[in-house]
């Protein structure tokens, strides 16, 4: 009797347990620049197919990455996908093509064949990089991600070339990093403002949803200054709007687990940021801070021989961010970290387009940044070392 009793018992047990809750994890792929035609649309998205399982499997046989997927209940899809905006440049590269034509019967061969060289590695680059540009790109990345979310999916971005600039101001715009206390107080808004915004208190915003286009608080310009909404009036009635368009037109907090950049021209065409007087330095600043205090991790991975592989910054300490951007980390979990000196053995002149065909030694690197990172950050021994490592180089230098 006693072990029909058992029985009867784990039998219950066993159908009344809940299975631990598992989430996808996305893989998304975004192109860069000549891709604006069905041929190398096709050359991207096979590349994609190639890399994918071997970036998949390296993430999955390394220890301290399956700790920290088992630890966010995180399974990494099988099949990768991918947000292309090739296309959307076309029309404007069609008509410099037409000029680039024009030229070829009174330029110099030499001089035809150079201009037709930048035409088409760098228009695509320069296109995406202008604003107007850009923002239509970073609202369709960000409905892809929000459907993701819907269905429960984290998503970790990967950036070629070009579709880096598209990961870093996704980041820039779209993650709800803006606290409407510190940007009142930053903009000098008016004491009646301030009050409204202590009193009916809304949550953290992006630079997005500030935009005239969407939440109208205010007008960015062309200088990176956000300029307030001069009607005051519109300006309050905006403002207590604002969860629903940050809801609307922000990344959904917490799915967006990573970015991966890589074959990355970043500090090229973004140099602007480096200058003190520019103000998306400041908003470069909170975006850090909500990057390291969210768990996300930003890497960058440039093989050594890529000739527009350039790496994004000297890895400092979070003690040494502190200091130098006077900010305060808050429990910090995430990541930012620069590996540009990847040893892909491919020739300078093909190494930017050899990500795919050198996948193994690409997938090994994202993984050892991801790690590498993590101990430079949280491993005091490790990040000793590092430092050690660091300033023997640069006194042989």
């Amino acid at each position: 009797m006693k072990k029909i009793l058992l029985t009867a018992l784990t039998l219950c047990l066993l159908q009344t347990a809940v299975p631990a809750q598992t989430t996808n994890l996305t893989f998304l792929y975004i192109n860069g620049s000549n891709n604006n035609d069905t041929k190398m649309k096709n050359w991207y998205i096979n590349g994609v197919k190639k890399l994918h399982p071997v970036l998949k499997e390296k993430f999955e046989q390394n220890q301290e990455i399956k700790a920290w997927t088992e630890k966010n209940s995180l399974i990494i899809e099988e099949e990768p996908q991918i947000f292309f905006w090739g296309y959307d440049s076309k029309t404007d590269l069609d008509f410099v093509k037409e000029r680039l034509n024009l030229s070829k019967a009174i330029s110099s061969l030499l001089a035809y064949e150079i201009r037709s060289l930048l035409t088409q590695f760098m228009h695509d680059a320069i296109w995406v990089q202008k604003t107007h540009n850009m923002l239509p790109i970073l609202d369709g990345l960000n409905d892809r991600i929000k459907e993701q979310a819907n269905n429960g999916q984290n998503v970790i971005l990967y950036g070629y070339s070009a579709g880096s600039f598209v990961t870093y101001q996704y980041m820039l715009y779209k993650l709800p990093y803006i606290k409407f206390d510190k940007l009142f107080a930053a903009l000098n808004a008016d004491k009646d403002i301030i009050q409204l915004a202590h009193e009916h208190p809304q949550k953290d915003t992006c630079l997005s949803a500030l935009s005239y286009e969407k939440g109208n608080i205010g007008v960015i310009t062309n200088q990176g200054h956000l300029v307030l909404n001069q009607d005051k009036e519109q300006l309050k009635q905006n403002y207590l709007k604002m969860n629903e368009i940050t809801d609307k037109y922000c990344a959904p907090k917490g799915y967006v687990r990573g970015v991966v950049n890589f074959a990355s021209p970043v500090p090229l065409f973004y140099s602007d940021m480096a200058d003190p007087d520019y103000e998306m330095t400041f908003y470069n600043k909170y975006l850090y801070k909500y990057i390291i205090e969210n768990g996300i991790y930003f890497l960058t991975v440039n093989f050594r021989e890529d000739p527009m592989g350039f790496p994004t910054s000297d890895n400092l300490t979070l003690k040494e961010i502190e200091n130098l951007a006077d900010i305060k980390f808050e429990n910090p979990t995430g990541v930012v970290y620069d590996n540009s000196g990847v040893w892909s053995k491919r020739p300078a002149i093909f190494a930017h387009t050899s990500y795919w065909s050198a996948r193994k030694t690409f997938a090994k690197s994202v993984v050892k940044s991801f790690v590498n990172g993590t101990k430079f950050y949280y491993d005091k021994n490790y990040q000793n070392k590092e430092l050690d490592k660091k300033e023997k180089k640069s006194e042989v230098l």
